[in-house]
């Protein structure tokens, strides 16, 4: 079942802050790191389930799926039509339950 895939704003601040600071190193690479995740991203709307459940969401219904890239991870949540991206951080970040 192919599912819309949204962005959650907060997500979408949070991806434009890892591009800006890769960006100051490295432009190309920033770019290369935007688009392998939304293209990462894009595939779960076919493939929802491909990741495993989040560790890190308390009390978690089995729809709270993350995956790291890049050292980024990615937490999204699967409804039966939709596939909605919450929040992006980076690993070496503390894991915050949510």
């Amino acid at each position: 079942m192919v599912r819309k895939l949204r962005w959650d704003k907060e997500a979408v601040l949070e991806l434009q802050e890892i591009f800006n600071f890769i960006k100051k190193q490295s432009p190309t690479a920033a770019n290369k790191v935007k688009t392998s995740i939304r293209e990462t991203t894009k595939e779960l709307a076919e493939h929802s389930e491909i990741y495993s459940l989040d560790r890190y969401k308390n009390n978690n219904s089995g729809t709270i799926r993350a995956f790291e890239k890049h050292n980024i991870r990615i937490t999204y949540k699967v409804t039966p039509t939709t596939i909605l991206i919450i929040r992006l951080r980076h690993t070496s970040r503390e894991p915050l339950s949510h």
